[in-house]
C-alpha cells in the first residue's frame, strides 16, 4: 500500500451469476483527502464502496486486493432507513455507541458525558435541533434527517475513514451546503473520505480526485477541474452536459454507448410515448371518488383533484404540520422546504399513511378516510405514493416483477396470469427490462429500484401521484430523462395531479405551482415561474437559488466550512 494511503483497492472484480458488478477497479484513499466516485445508477459505485467494508452480494466471486486500516470505517448508506432499527428511538441508537466511549469515566459522570457526545455528534451532522428528535423513531423522521442520524452514528465511532454514499441525496439546497462544508471539515481533521455521488456540484466543490464509473469500470480519473474542463470519455461528457441543462436540446439525443448495460436503460427512459402506452393500455379504473375526464375537458384550478383543508398533523404530542390549506389541480405541483419541514408528513397524510391529523383531505370533493386501511380499492388506486427510500418499499426476498405485478392484481383486479405482462410493459418503458426485473431488490441499484417503485405506482393508473424525491438517487442523465418522461406524462394525461416533493430546483421547475413549507407552516405558494424569478419569502429564495459553488476548488471550499462551523 502507498505510504500515504490508508485504504486501497487494486484490480477489484466482483462477479455474481457470471455478471461483473465491478471489474478492474483500483483506487486509494488518503487521510485528509476526498476521493469521489461518480457514474450512473448500477455502475458499481456502491459495490466498490462496500468492498472496503468486506461486504459483498451473496454468492459473489471476488478477486483483486482490498487493503483497509485496522481502525473503524464509517459508512453512510444511500438509504439510511435500512440501517436504523425501527423499534428504537434515535436516542437509543446513538447512546449505544456513546456508552462504549465513556466507560473509563466515573459512573456518575457517564450519563452527562453520553448526552454531550450524542448532541455534539448530531450538531456535527447538521442536526442542530437534534435534541427535539431524540425521542422520535426513524419512521417519524424525514429521509434527510434519517441520513444525518446515520452520519452522527459514524462520527460517534471515531472512524478514520468515511464512506459517504449519496450524502446529499434528498437534501434541500441549504442543508446540502452545510453537509458539503461538514465533509470538507472532516477531511481537514484527517479523515479519508470516499464520496459516492450523483451530485456533480458537490463533487466539484469537494473532491480532490474523481473517478468516473461506467458499467463496473473506471473509465476516466483526474482532478475535478480537469474533468470538468477537458473530459476525455464520452460518458463523462454526457454526465457533465446533463448537469448543465435540465432538458436536452430539441432534436439532440443524448449520447448512447451500446457496449454498456446502461444503454438500454437510457434509451427506454427517454421514450415518453412508451410509458404513455404502458399506462393507458386497457380500461381505466373508475369508481367512487375516482372520476375520469377526457383530454378535451380537463379540470381547472377551480376544480381541484385533491383539496386539503386546515390539515394539522402530529407526531405524538408534537405538532409537525400547522393548519394547511392546499389545492392540487391537474398538472404538476411542487412542494419544497428544508428537511424536516413537514413535506413528507403532508404527503403521507394525503396517501393515508399518517392518520394522526385534524382537518380534511378531499378527492374530487369527497372526503378521504384518514387511514388507508379504511379506503376503498378505488380510493387506494386513485392516490399513489412513490417513496424517497425505494429500497425499504420492496420485499427483499421476492423478484421485482412479482411485486410490481401485485398492484394490477390488487387495485385493478387484473387476472394474475395477465398482470406480469402489464407490469413488464411499464417497467420496460422506464428502462427496466429483461433479466433485471426478475431479480430480487437487493440486486438492483438505488436508482433502478426507484424507477421500479414509480412503475408500481403508475400501474394503478392514479388520479394523484405523490413523488417523494424520486429524482434524488439518480445520476444527472437519468434524472434529466426522468424529468422529460414526467413532462410527457403530464402532457398526455391532463387529468393527472402530479405532486413533486423535491429539493431539486430543475425538478421543481416542472411544476406550474409551488408550495413552500418551513417548520411545518406553509409560508408561500404560487406560480413556479414567479417563485423562481421573484420569491417573496427569504426561505424560498434560499431553497431555489442556493447551491454549492461550482467554481470553488476544494482548498477554497474547506476554509468556508471552518468559518461556518466556528472550527
Amino acid at each position: 500500500m502507498n505510504a500515504t494511503a490508508i485504504a486501497r483497492l487494486q484490480d477489484l472484480r466482483v462477479e455474481t451469476g457470471g455478471r461483473a458488478l465491478v471489474d478492474g477497479v483500483s483506487l486509494q484513499l488518503v487521510p485528509g483527502k476526498i476521493t469521489a466516485l461518480i457514474g450512473a445508477s448500477g455502475s458499481g459505485k456502491t459495490t466498490t464502496g462496500l468492498a472496503l467494508l468486506h461486504e459483498y452480494p451473496p454468492g459473489a466471486v471476488v478477486t483483486g486486493e482490498v487493503n483497509v486500516p485496522d481502525a473503524l470505517i464509517g459508512y453512510v448508506p444511500q438509504h439510511p432507513a435500512t440501517v436504523l432499527n425501527p423499534a428504537r428511538p434515535v436516542a437509543a441508537l446513538l447512546q449505544d455507541i456513546a456508552r462504549t466511549q465513556v466507560r473509563h469515566l466515573p459512573r456518575r459522570a457517564r450519563r452527562s458525558a453520553v448526552r454531550h457526545r450524542v448532541l455534539r455528534a448530531l450538531d456535527r451532522a447538521q442536526l442542530p435541533d437534534g435534541e427535539t428528535l431524540l425521542h422520535r423513531y426513524p419512521h417519524q423522521l424525514s429521509g434527510g434527517q434519517q441520513q444525518r442520524v446515520v452520519l452522527a452514528q459514524a462520527l460517534l465511532t471515531g472512524a478514520t475513514t468515511l464512506i459517504a454514499d449519496e450524502p446529499t441525496t434528498g437534501q434541500d439546497a441549504l442543508t446540502k451546503q452545510q453537509i458539503t462544508a461538514q465533509l470538507a471539515a472532516l477531511a481537514r481533521q484527517g479523515l479519508a473520505i470516499l464520496l459516492l455521488s450523483h451530485d456533480l456540484e458537490v463533487v466539484h466543490a469537494l473532491a480532490d480526485d474523481v473517478h468516473v464509473m461506467r458499467a463496473g469500470r473506471i473509465v476516466e480519473s483526474g482532478p475535478p477541474e480537469e474533468l470538468r474542463l477537458s473530459p476525455r470519455h464520452p460518458w463523462t461528457r454526457e454526465l457533465l452536459a446533463a448537469a448543465d441543462s435540465a432538458e436536452p436540446p430539441d432534436g439532440v439525443p443524448a449520447h448512447r454507448d451500446a457496449a454498456t448495460t446502461d444503454a438500454a436503460t437510457t434509451d427506454a427512459v427517454t421514450t415518453g410515448a412508451a410509458i404513455t402506452d404502458a399506462v393507458t393500455t386497457g380500461a381505466a379504473t373508475t369508481g367512487p371518488g375516482t372520476r375520469r375526464r377526457s383530454p378535451a375537458s380537463p379540470l381547472t384550478a377551480q376544480d381541484p383533484v385533491l383539496q386539503v383543508r386546515a390539515l394539522t398533523a402530529r407526531h405524538g404530542r408534537t405538532t409537525v404540520l400547522h393548519p394547511t390549506d392546499l389545492l392540487l389541480p391537474p398538472g404538476c405541483t411542487a412542494v419544497v422546504g428544508r428537511s424536516g419541514s413537514g413535506k413528507t408528513t403532508l404527503a403521507r397524510c394525503l396517501a393515508g399513511l399518517h392518520r394522526t391529523y385534524d382537518g380534511e383531505v378531499l378527492l374530487d370533493g369527497a372526503a378521504l378516510p384518514r387511514s388507508l386501511r379504511d379506503r376503498t380499492r378505488e380510493q387506494l388506486a386513485a392516490v399513489q405514493y412513490v417513496f424517497q427510500d425505494a429500497r425499504s418499499a420492496f420485499d427483499e426476498h421476492r423478484p421485482v416483477l412479482d411485486q410490481v405485478s401485485r398492484t394490477a392484481i390488487r387495485l385493478r383486479k387484473v387476472p394474475p396470469p395477465e398482470a406480469p405482462a402489464d407490469a413488464e410493459r411499464i417497467l420496460s418503458s422506464l428502462g427496466l427490462a429483461g433479466d433485471l426485473i426478475r431479480r430480487k431488490p437487493t440486486e438492483l441499484s438505488g436508482g433502478e429500484l426507484q424507477r421500479a417503485a414509480l412503475a408500481r405506482a403508475l400501474l394503478a393508473r392514479p388520479r394523484v401521484l405523490l413523488c417523494d424525491e424520486i429524482t434524488s438517487g439518480l445520476d444527472t442523465v437519468a434524472r434529466r430523462n426522468l424529468r422529460t418522461l414526467l413532462a410527457d406524462l403530464l402532457r398526455t394525461h391532463p387529468d393527472l395531479s402530479l405532486v413533486l416533493i423535491t429539493h431539486d430546483r430543475d425538478t421543481a421547475a416542472l411544476a406550474t405551482r409551488t408550495a413552500v413549507l418551513d417548520n411545518g407552516r406553509l409560508v408561500e405558494q404560487g406560480p413556479t415561474d414567479r417563485l423562481l424569478a421573484d420569491p417573496r419569502h427569504p426561505l424560498t429564495a434560499s431553497l431555489l437559488r442556493a447551491a454549492p459553488d461550482r467554481g470553488a476548488t476544494p482548498s477554497a471550499a474547506r476554509p468556508d466550512a471552518s468559518a461556518a462551523h466556528g472550527t
